[in-house]
């Protein structure tokens, strides 16, 4: 009898210590399979672009003059089909104030199916044809009817897709490869090298997934700022004079140089001193 106790303790200790292998302790979580079975991808991160640099709604709510000026130095990006980015250092915007400006789309507060996007919430896409082929992207800002267009990029990434995008598409000179200071300097070259057209028309540029701004690199200069002439609008009376084109001073990018205001922003600088 005394063996056979011994047996039935041993065993009762045995299946003791295979229980306690098999249970998780309940002071502890269950981690899933080790590390050296290959690293595990967060799912914080499992989001296809990280959108730690792309700028929210909030940057768009601000009238469309502060908004002109502040897009300058942010990267418009642009995500094609097939994952190519295609990024651009904003360097030319116009401002549109809304229905008191002769020169907007929504002058006199009309709205129409063509300009819904300059009503909608700010940061709303307003993609628009001239010419019959042509397309000019605009973002909506603050205030019913205003918003800013985009006039040139500094093209920064995606060069020779942006080339390739824009010789099938452009006039003239064909066979002759375009130079990177023609890529984007104007608001028509620009969508054709970021691939924008009418179907882009009141997206949301916060949350797009194919088109989006992101803030200029840490550490990047604050850019001197030329408030000139807006280009193309010469019907609009006095409109056509006010200082609501802003681009960076000395960029090579930039669609129109203005001299005369570039000469007119530095005796205002140097009145400030």
């Amino acid at each position: 009898m005394g063996q056979k106790k011994q047996r039935l303790l041993e065993a009762r200790r045995h299946q003791s210590l295979t229980d306690g292998a098999q249970m998780p302790s309940t002071m502890e979580p269950c981690l899933g399979p080790p590390a050296a079975l290959g690293p595990q991808r967060s799912i914080y991160f499992s989001s296809p672009k990280s959108r730690s640099a792309q700028l929210g709604s909030e940057f768009f709510d601000q009238p469309a003059v502060p908004l002109a000026r502040a897009f300058l130095g942010q990267v418009l990006v642009r995500r094609l089909d097939d994952g190519t980015e295609l990024r651009g250092r904003i360097v030319e915007t116009e401002a549109y104030l809304g229905p008191e400006d002769a020169a907007a789309h929504s002058r006199g507060g009309r709205q129409t199916p063509r300009n819904r996007g300059m009503f909608m919430k700010p940061g709303t896409l307003y993609v628009y044809i001239i010419y019959g082929m042509y397309f000019c992207m605009n973002v909506s800002s603050r205030g019913d009817g205003a918003c800013v267009l985009l006039r040139a990029l500094e093209p920064l990434g995606g060069l020779e897709t942006m080339r390739q995008l824009r010789s099938t598409l452009r006039k003239g000179a064909a066979g002759r490869a375009l130079r990177d200071r023609e890529l984007c300097s104007g608001p028509s070259k620009l969508c054709q090298a970021m691939a924008i057209d009418k179907s882009f028309d009141q997206r949301d540029l916060a949350k797009d997934e194919a088109v989006w701004l992101e803030r200029s690199p840490p550490g990047s200069r604050e850019p001197a700022v030329v408030a000139a002439a807006r280009v193309g609008i010469g019907q609009a009376g006095e409109w056509a004079q006010k200082p609501l084109r802003f681009y960076v001073q000395g960029s090579p990018w930039v669609s129109v140089v203005d001299r005369a205001a570039e000469q007119n922003s530095q005796a205002c600088s140097d009145k400030a001193f």
